[in-house]
Formats: C-alpha cells, structure tokens, sequence
C-alpha cells in the first residue's frame, strides 16, 4: 500500500512509500481509507514535541483520524462487518491515517454519520473527540455556563463552539477579523478580536475555558475565570497531575512538575483548576457524536481538501495557522 511517512524527527518532509498492508488482529477491522484530516497533531508528532508522552518506531505513518470502508474483519470482531462505511481516531500508539489501509480496533471506531459524505466525515473525529471529552469529560460544562474557547476558527474551534452552545452554554471566542463571520454563523455569543483587543481586558468571571493555543494565551486566560473554576488545555505544557493520571512514572511526573510550575501557581493564584488532556481514542464516543451531526447540531466545517499526493502541501498549510477549519486529504 502507499503510505506518508518520515524517517526522523524533526521538520522534515513526507515520503510516499510502499508499505506492506498492516496485519488484522482478532479484534480489528481492516479499515480502506477514503480520507484523511490533517491536524496540528501531525506537526507535533513530526517534530518529536509529543516524544516525552510518545515516542514512535520509524518509519512512521504519520495521520490521526480517518473515514473509510470496512474491508475485512479480525475473527472476534462483533460490531463491524465488511463493507460499513467508519470513521475513527486510531489509538495514540497505533497512528497512520496517512496511508492507503489501517488496522484498528473495533473499540475505536464507529459508523461515520449518514448524512455526511467520507471528507466530511474525516473532519471529524480528533476534533471532535478532543472537544466532547474537555467540554462533556473534564468541564462538564451546564446550560447557562460561559466558556471561553480559544481560536474559533480552527480545526478544534469550530467544533467546539458548536458543541458548547448544543449543551446550552454562552461562548466566547478569539478570532481574526477574517474569522468573525464563520464564528458568528457557529454560534459564538461573543467574539474578540485578538489583532484588536486582548480577551483578558474584556471578558470576566468565566465559569471555564478551553484553551488550544498554549503559552501567554493560556497564562492570560487565569484572568478570565471565576474563582473555582477550570481550564482545559490541549497546548500547554502537560503538569504532573497529568503525569499521574496517566501512570507515566516518578521521573516523567518530577520533570512535568517542575515545567510547570508557572502553571502550578497560577493555579492557586487565581484558585482555578487547570487540566492538561491528550485525547483518547473512543468508538462509543464517536457514536454519540454522529448523533450531534445527523440531528444537525453539528456541522463539519472544511477549509481545503488536498490530494493524497499534496500531503506535504497540505501539513505547510496546517502549520501556516490560516486554516479556517479542517483540511482533509483524499485518499482514495
């Protein structure tokens, strides 16, 4: 099969290559790959920044999340049968969607949304698992709650604006002057524009925030939340609560705690709960959210799709940061 892979660390480009098809355990589905998205994830993953909490055998498929067609099944596999139309986020450890075939198992994936066709549909799954599990998981975020998400336009923004206001929540949001109208038309109750005006002047006694930028973003969001409430970040820097939820052992833990220590304090100093979450594979998940998209809560918002041969066009345009919403690759 052909494959995007790199054969090092660092910023360097995708190869194509012939790989062999990937074996298909007892309980994984032979997953034909149709699309593609193409996430800051991947560019992380590339640049050996994730290597503390993942560190991969090369040479590596790179892609996160897919949609695609069953073509065989494993022996114990009960859910799935040749032929279903999928999509999915493949465990951490076992990424590749940058290839023409992917075994995964059958807990990780799930019918893609009927009313949503294969690019549409790979939109979906690392954006908007991300998004349920730091709004539903983490926030459990209530009707008449504010939020403030960060970066409305992008990929995990504009899903999560959605999400937020189907769960009865007021939105903030930070955006370019260029991506006022597109947050506006998601449901975004309040939008600053952060050429324009800085959100921690603006916005007061947030009940939560959900963070996708990191660094002085997220140490100026303390700001805006009310004593006893929470943040939720999939940039900044993991600390060692995290370390320990994730059994990451003691010297893992001591060298996160001491990273973070700005973070630690700005904790206590503003009494706010500060979370660092990495996303988890969830099939149940994704079936719930199929159930957000084909009752049109939910809609994917696309900004450029690329043929499987662009793939490294489209990750210079992800790292570019003008994408207005997901890009995709087709694969087949």
């Amino acid at each position: 099969m052909k494959a995007m892979v790199i054969d090092k660390y660092g910023k360097v480009p995708l190869r194509l290559m012939e790989m062999p098809l990937p074996e298909v355990g007892e309980y994984e589905v032979l997953a034909e790959i149709r699309a593609a998205s193409v996430n800051p994830l991947d560019a992380k993953i590339r640049n050996g920044d994730v290597k503390l909490l993942l560190d991969y055998k090369m040479p590596l498929i790179l892609g996160n999340d897919f949609s695609g067609v069953v073509a065989k099944v494993g022996a114990k596999v009960t859910r799935f049968k040749a032929g279903d139309e999928i999509y999915g986020r493949p465990h951490e450890k076992k990424i590749g969607t940058f290839a023409e075939y992917l075994s995964i198992h059958e807990k990780d994936i799930a019918l893609k949304p009927r009313n949503l066709n294969f690019v549409e549909a790979a939109s979906i799954p690392l954006v908007g698992l991300t998004s349920y599990q730091a709004l539903h998981d983490f926030l459990y975020l209530q009707e008449g709650q504010k939020i403030l998400i960060h970066a409305g336009a992008g990929g995990v923004g504009t899903f999560a604006i959605q999400l937020a206001k189907s769960m009865g929540a007021y939105v903030a949001t930070t955006a370019s002057e260029a991506g006022s109208d597109l947050v506006r038309s998601l449901g975004a109750d309040e939008i600053i524009n952060y050429k324009a005006g800085k959100f921690e002047d603006t916005l007061r006694n947030y009940d939560a925030a959900f963070d996708t930028l990191g660094g002085e973003n997220l140490e100026k969001t303390f700001r805006v939340i009310k004593k006893g409430g929470e943040i939720v970040s999939v940039a900044g820097l993991p600390n060692a609560r995290f370390a320990k939820e994730r059994g990451l052992g003691f010297l893992k833990t001591m060298l996160l705690f001491a990273v973070s220590k700005k973070l630690t304090a700005l904790e206590k100093k503003h009494d706010v709960r500060y979370t660092y979450w990495f996303m988890t594979s969830s099939g149940e998940q994704l079936r719930i959210i199929a159930d957000f998209i084909e009752s049109g809560k939910i809609k994917p918002v696309i900004d450029r799709v690329f043929s499987f041969e662009n793939a490294q066009q489209a990750m210079e345009y992800s790292e570019s940061g003008r994408a207005k919403g997901k890009i995709i690759l087709t694969i087949k």
